[in-house]
């Protein structure tokens, strides 16, 4: 699993580790519902949006000035409700 997605789905409470061990060992978390899976799911989307705020920040000052990210970054969080 990739690392940015472990660190997501940690910190939507839908996987838990062991400390203890090297490498350390996921667990799908007992206590998870749906409102992790949501949780979840909506740090993703806010993650790929902020990627498209980079990429606008980026393209200041070039023609067309990234609005295509910036409108990407719009519609992904327009798709999963975050505002």
């Amino acid at each position: 699993m990739n690392e940015r997605i472990k660190e997501l789905a940690l910190q939507a409470g839908l996987i838990n580790y062991i400390d203890n061990e090297t490498p350390r060992r996921y667990f799908i978390s007992g206590n998870a519902d749906l409102e992790e899976v949501e949780e979840f799911a909506q740090l993703i989307a806010q993650e790929c949006a902020g990627i498209c705020m980079e990429m606008y920040a980026k393209c200041a000052g070039l023609p067309g000035d990234g609005a295509l990210a910036k409108d990407c970054a719009y519609w992904i969080k327009n798709d999963f409700g975050i505002e």
